[in-house]
């Protein structure tokens, strides 16, 4: 069984010598030990089920109990096959979740605050951990971007889907006159790399930065330049194209722990635009086939009509709240049963 050979290679007292091909041993075993577990819950919840049946048939056990764990049941086989949709090389990674408010003002970042707290509040009842990289505040009220790390298993397999624009549609309570308000945020989720992905940097393309972070609390705020900026001097590969990517962290007060952050963050953008050209590529060979446009209005939230929608798969939902408390497991499964199993 593969998980018995990985599981004897960890026990080789030379297995961390080679940090990184470790990890990647590593990696492959908590795969491997997830699918068996997932395997092992579903037979365990079938063979309740037909006990539960057989029970029932004796008159020892209600139709309502055998309804409950039909329904349990099949919830866990669902998830299984929802997880199955998710076979691509950067799926098991975290991911990168990064907010912009659109043209609009307040209201647009207001909105946009909202989206980081559904992402925020999705990842806490996932138990990932949730880290803000960087934040630009509003002068006003929400937020003009933000950028942070969303961790752990299938984080960004499951999230991958979010790319794109959001739309909310409300009587938008910074308009003097009640009207109703149309706004945009844009949503760009990238896979967060480790070292088990090489990714090339050429070093003579760059640059840093310093610079004092801002933000609440602590006297040595604004006094220590701890914020770093890193600017990379990026050359694409395929058409020759050249433009800067410019990313800043103020994760840590650490300047060196803020700057190994950055070029992280630097190595997940250049992997995620190999995937775009990849995907780019398959969306040419089967052109009209595929709904998913990068960047492409995605879903509208329309708080008076009570309904978010997504516009790629139909699905929708009457419980606004919800959603916007982080429970939008529902849209990501439509998503990912519906695209998911393509290959890029």
């Amino acid at each position: 069984m593969e998980a018995s050979e990985l599981d004897e290679k960890t026990q080789d007292p030379e297995f961390w010598a080679d940090p990184k091909k470790a990890e990647v041993t590593m990696k492959k075993l908590r795969e491997v030990r997830s699918w068996l577990n997932g395997y092992k819950e579903a037979a365990q919840a079938y063979d309740d089920l037909a006990v539960l049946v057989d029970f029932a048939k004796e008159g020892e056990a209600t139709e309502e109990e055998v309804d409950q764990q039909y329904t349990a049941t099949l919830d866990i086989v669902e998830n299984l096959e929802f997880k199955n949709m998710l076979r691509e090389e950067a799926d098991p990674m975290s991911a990168v979740l990064k907010i912009n408010a659109g043209a609009g003002g307040t209201e647009a970042q207001d909105w946009a605050q909202m989206l980081m707290r559904m992402y925020m509040r999705y990842g806490e009842n996932h138990k990932y951990k949730v880290t803000i990289s960087d934040l630009l505040e509003a002068d006003d009220a929400g937020i003009k971007s933000v950028t942070m790390k969303i961790e752990g298993d299938y984080a960004y397999g499951y999230l991958k889907g979010e790319n794109g624009v959001h739309r909310l549609v409300r009587v938008s309570p910074y308009n003097a006159q009640g009207k109703r308000m149309t706004s945009f945020a844009s949503v760009f989720v990238t896979p967060l790399i480790d070292d088990t992905i090489e990714v090339t940097v050429e070093q003579s393309r760059l640059s840093w930065d310093t610079f004092r972070s801002g933000g609440a609390g602590g006297q040595n705020v604004n006094k220590v330049e701890s914020g770093v900026r890193l600017r990379y001097q990026y050359k694409d590969p395929y058409t020759g194209e050249e433009e800067e990517i410019l990313i800043e962290n103020t994760e840590t007060r650490d300047q060196p722990k803020n700057k190994e952050n950055a070029l992280r963050l630097l190595k997940s953008q250049l992997y995620d635009r190999e995937l775009q050209h990849r995907l780019e590529e398959q969306n040419k060979i089967e052109a009209g086939k595929k709904k998913i446009e990068w960047g492409s209005q995605i879903r509208s939230y329309v708080f008076d009509d009570r309904r978010v929608k997504d516009h790629r798969t139909n699905h929708q939902t009457s419980n606004v709240q919800a959603v916007m408390d982080g429970q939008i497991d529902e849209f990501l499964k439509a998503y990912l049963m519906e695209f998911g199993g393509k290959k890029e």
